[in-house]
């Protein structure tokens, strides 16, 4: 047994990078992030530090086990695109057994601090958002449908509303608002790279949206979706939730993201896609960003 877990160590200290990789750490960051707003808007005062700090680790460390897990379904797939195909299975870094090994292990520890630290309903819906990607996206949706990202997204908009829950144990009107604003982000924060993209997922038979109905009908559809989500995003302060400070940051994110969504529209130039794509990343960020220093701007003037 010592002998064992002494060339288990011995290997991850080779291959921590790969290890590090395969949980997709620039996605995690996001999704914890998210998580912690989530924590921190479903309590009027500052959420209990285990929570805060435990449920963070175990959403992170379950959606890294998701992420390396679609690593191992997708390696075939990755390792015929440009973007993918020096990740760490397809390179021949890692074989499947290490990373099966190193998700179940990740996910295991995720799903323990969960239930240790916060309750049995985030653990249950975080363990169910992972088999959501992993399985049901990765293995199955992403193949059968170009409209897999949007039935697929439920799984990645889930974040908020694990932390939510985290706190209070229960899923509140408030918690589906935040589930619904990141659902319909994804699609056209997705889609904007899958354009960049479109001759990879082609040459590995994954029918993304602009493979299977072209570039501009993607792009009227990112275009849609974005003043869709422009229009949801003022829900929080309509209903209350939050206020004046969000709705600024709304509204400065959300005109700057549909500038780049009509640009992208309107002038059929796929060299926006990219920046599109990024420019959604730095969104999400600010957009909640924003409805943390708005809720807490409140209480501070609420106790002077």
């Amino acid at each position: 047994m010592t002998t064992t877990i002494q060339t288990l160590h011995a290997r991850f200290r080779r291959h921590w990078r790969e290890y590090l990789e395969l949980t997709k750490p620039k996605v995690v960051a996001l999704i914890t992030f998210t998580a912690m707003v989530g924590m921190l808007l479903a309590t009027p005062g500052m959420v209990p530090w285990p929570i805060l700090l435990f449920g963070s680790l175990g959403i992170a460390l379950m959606a890294g086990s998701a992420a390396a897990v679609n690593h191992l379904v997708d390696r075939r797939a990755d390792a015929m695109m440009a973007r993918t195909c020096r990740r760490p299975l397809p390179s021949g870094q890692l074989d499947t057994w290490q990373v099966l090994t190193f998700s179940l292990l990740i996910g295991v520890l995720g799903f323990i601090l969960l239930l240790a630290f916060t309750n049995p309903l985030t653990a249950v819906l975080t363990f169910a958002s992972l088999i959501g990607y992993a399985v049901i996206y990765t293995l199955f949706l992403k193949r059968a449908t170009p409209q897999n990202i949007v039935i697929g997204g439920a799984a990645g908009a889930a974040p908020p509303l694990l932390g939510w829950t985290a706190v209070t144990g229960q899923v509140d009107p408030g918690a589906l608002l935040l589930f619904l604003i990141i659902y319909i982000w994804t699609p056209p924060h997705f889609w904007a790279l899958a354009i960049h993209r479109r001759h990879d997922y082609a040459n590995a038979d994954i029918p993304m949206l602009p493979v299977t109905h072209g570039v501009a009908f993607t792009r009227l559809h990112i275009l849609l979706y974005t003043i869709l989500l422009f229009l949801i995003t003022l829900l929080p302060f309509l209903t209350g939730m939050s206020g004046w400070i969000y709705l600024i940051g709304a509204v400065g994110f959300g005109l700057r993201f549909l500038s780049y969504a009509v640009r992208l529209y309107a002038t059929e130039d796929d060299a926006l896609a990219m920046p599109t794509f990024g420019f959604s990343i730095v969104y999400l960020f600010g957009l909640f960003a924003a409805l943390m220093l708005d809720h807490y701007a409140l209480r501070f003037f609420d106790a002077l």
